[in-house]
């Protein structure tokens, strides 16, 4: 199916929807890493590039070879569809995939590979900004070789936009992981946390930590604010190491919520990958209609919002990151900035209150609210994925287990253990 693609410019609110979408390439049989993304990038001449696009849809490279985006060619004009339009992407690329005895892997980590040893960088165009990353950071380890995610991108125009837009994502993220972990194990091993993505993604740049800060971006709320007291920073402290400016630019901000002046969007980073691409456009149904709930003022105000700084918005994310949906929220501001009357509440009880408060506003896709029922009642993929597995993490196990999610992902249907 073609996807429609806005193309008028400046884009306002909610007025297009930019998605994409990050999967590892496995052996078929072994579900060993293939760094294999420059096989499927390759033109009908035998030219490597860094991205095909087809119908509003495109593929593209990542850091590393077996990894592989999908995404929409620009800012789709709806959300709703976009699940199966995603999906006709993944089939195309495991057919290819196929043909090479490999096929796409889900989830946000890959839960045996040996991130020091195993990782192939892209060697092909846009290669001297990935030597520089590995360069100052060493891209080895699961901070950059081993994390997939789903990114969203919701446009803004000008300060007032880029200000209601940043205060709603702001205090949208830390419960994004109760919803969306995908990444219990690593390393053959049940980590600490449910989205152990998101603890490598949050330690990745410690080396500059004005890179990614407290993942909650600070409390900036127009362009020239944002340029003095995140870009201006950043920029200055990667200068020693990134002698000829390579890196010196917006992409570099690695905050859970980049502001993108360059394309006129807000990019949501802390969303792990899910099973099939239905659940990871139900999830972001829900990050959307709640951005524009808030952003309308419900809830509460632009004021309230703004209010909140990241060092009290950083230990809600890091609950959500350990626990997922079971954290527990004490914040009681931040529990009756939603309307939640109670003084403490998982991070479930207080997502499906939210659902419930969207419900009576916006019109959820049907699939959206299958996909979002089995989230409520079964909890994010990463505790299924656990449920699974049964504390027997052993390589048979783990193989069993993510052939599944494989075989979830290439017939589009949601993983319950």
């Amino acid at each position: 199916m073609s996807v429609k693609i806005v193309s008028k410019r400046p884009l306002h609110l909610f007025d297009g929807f930019g998605v994409e979408m990050e999967y590892m390439i496995v052996d078929r049989s072994s579900l060993e890493l293939a760094p294999a993304s420059d096989r499927i990038l390759t033109e009908r001449d035998g030219t490597v590039v860094n991205e095909i696009s087809s119908g509003g849809m495109a593929w593209s490279n990542e850091l590393v070879l077996h990894v592989i985006e999908v995404k929409t060619d620009g800012p789709a004009a709806e959300i709703c569809g976009l699940a199966d339009a995603f999906q006709q992407q993944v089939s195309r690329i495991d057919s290819k995939l196929g043909e090479l005895n490999m096929r796409l892997m889900p989830g946000a980590i890959h839960p045996w590979m040996d991130p020091f040893t195993e990782v192939k960088l892209w060697p092909h165009e846009y290669n001297p900004i990935y030597d520089a990353y590995n360069r100052i950071f060493d891209c080895r380890g699961h901070g950059w070789a081993n994390l997939q995610s789903t990114h969203l991108n919701l446009p803004f125009h000008g300060d007032a936009e880029f200000e209601k837009l940043h205060a709603a994502l702001r205090i949208i993220l830390p419960l994004i992981p109760a919803m969306a972990a995908s990444s219990p194990i690593a390393d053959g091993e049940i980590k600490p946390m449910l989205d152990y993505r998101m603890e490598m993604y949050r330690t990745n740049s410690i080396k500059i930590p004005s890179i990614t800060g407290l993942i909650i971006p600070e409390q900036v709320f127009s362009q020239s604010a944002y340029s003095e007291k995140i870009f201006q920073r950043m920029y200055r402290d990667i200068a020693p190491h990134d002698p000829d400016g390579i890196l010196q630019d917006e992409w570099l901000n690695s905050r859970g919520a980049m502001s993108r002046w360059d394309r006129g969007a807000i990019e949501i980073r802390v969303m792990d990958i899910q099973e099939h691409p239905g659940a990871d456009i139900a999830i972001l149904e829900w990050i959307i209609n709640l951005a524009r709930y808030l952003v309308a003022g419900g809830f509460c105000d632009l004021d309230e919002q703004k209010s909140w700084h990241e060092k009290d918005l950083y230990p809600i994310l890091m609950s959500t990151i350990r626990e997922g949906e079971q954290a527990l929220i004490t914040d009681s501001n931040y529990l009756r900035m939603f309307g939640f009357g109670e003084t403490s509440a998982t991070a479930s009880r207080l997502c499906r209150h939210i659902y419930r408060e969207l419900e009576n506003e916006y019109d959820f896709s049907a699939a959206t609210q299958e996909n979002l029922s089995v989230i409520f009642d079964e909890g994010p993929l990463a505790r299924r994925i656990l449920k699974a597995v049964q504390g027997l993490v052993t390589r048979d196990k783990l193989h069993s287990v993510y052939h599944q999610l494989c075989d979830c992902l290439h017939h589009g249907k949601l993983f319950i253990p």
